[in-house]
């Protein structure tokens, strides 16, 4: 078995066993980082051809020595085309901005999306693979403590909600069967800021204590994927919002956190500027949709749940 280093969790062995069953088939990854080098490791365990594209040789070494065949080159040109094989079963699209502000942006999620809808369109017949797009709920700007699903208004406030929401219409596009995912905030093993903020004395963290935080699991966002991917039929053309469905203020899991740590409740500096993202509003983002059709359920369906593994861990 291929070792998962840094990114073994209590929950590995029941993530790959969700790979099991595709074990010889291929995967192609292009932004092998958080979610996507995730994958690339427990697909690999799980006995599948994995290719993952990557601008990082850090990150292209520690995945080479799990397995997987990596290319080292930039995802928004056309050189890496050659380099990876069109019969790929499963396509993961899981760029980050990589820094660079919105050019960054742009470099990487839209024109990144472009060469990758290039690429899958080379593809003989029967064509390309399921492609899964790992966007983002920063194309809504609801805020004032509304509800947003997949029926809401798409209406960005910043750049990179606006060149998230372009490159997903670029990845509908694609030649095969595709899936939008909308992420809410990302969090566990090795991520998880406000966790090392209060571990580290932090006393007063920027923004609104009384805004809600919407997250998920990356382990529940893997979970999500294996669920489209097992069902094209239903998954396809599909846009769906993932959230744990439990938002809690921030001064909630804040405070919850302190006292498991020991140490005192934090204040809030609502002026401050966030050190990711400018415009975090208030809202609840609904899960519903992708729990009915696909039947994906959180493994951590809440933060408690979620953080709780994290500190026995």
């Amino acid at each position: 078995m291929t070792s998962l280093s840094s990114s073994h969790t209590v929950d590995t062995d029941a993530l790959v066993a969700l790979f099991a069953p595709w074990a010889g088939r291929r995967l192609a990854v292009f932004g092998a980082g958080y979610v996507g080098g995730a994958v690339a490791r427990l697909a690999r365990t799980a006995g599948l051809q994995v290719q993952a594209l990557t601008r990082n040789p850090a990150t292209a070494s520690a995945l080479a020595a799990a397995g997987v065949d990596v290319v080292v080159d930039d995802l928004s040109g056309a050189g890496w085309h050659a380099r990876m094989p069109h019969a790929a079963d499963f396509v993961l699209d899981a760029v980050g901005s990589g820094g660079g502000g919105p050019e960054g942006y742009r470099r990487s999620y839209v024109e990144g999306a472009r060469s990758i809808v290039a690429w899958g369109a080379a593809t003989p017949p029967p064509g390309p693979g399921h492609l899964i797009y790992t966007s983002s709920t920063s194309v809504y700007a609801q805020g004032a403590g509304a509800r947003v699903d997949e029926s809401s208004s798409t209406e960005p406030v910043e750049e990179g909600g606006r060149l998230t929401l372009e490159s997903e219409g670029v990845v509908r596009t694609w030649a095969g069967p595709w899936t939008v995912l909308r992420l809410a905030g990302i969090y566990g093993p090795e991520r998880h800021l406000l966790l090392d903020q209060l571990r580290a004395g932090v006393t007063e963290l920027a923004g609104r204590g009384e805004h809600r935080l919407n997250l998920v699991h990356r382990d529940d966002v893997i979970r999500a994927l294996v669920a489209a991917w097992r069902a094209p039929e239903r998954a396809a053309g599909q846009t769906y919002t993932l959230a744990d469905g439990q938002p809690e203020t921030r001064a909630a899991v804040a405070a919850w956190l302190a006292t498991r740590l020991g140490r005192a409740l934090p204040g809030f500096a609502a002026e401050a500027v966030s050190t990711r993202r400018r415009h975090v509003p208030d809202r609840v983002v609904v899960s519903d949709r992708i729990q009915r059709e696909l039947g994906w359920r959180p493994r951590y369906p809440s933060f408690r749940e979620g953080y709780a593994a994290l500190l026995e861990a």
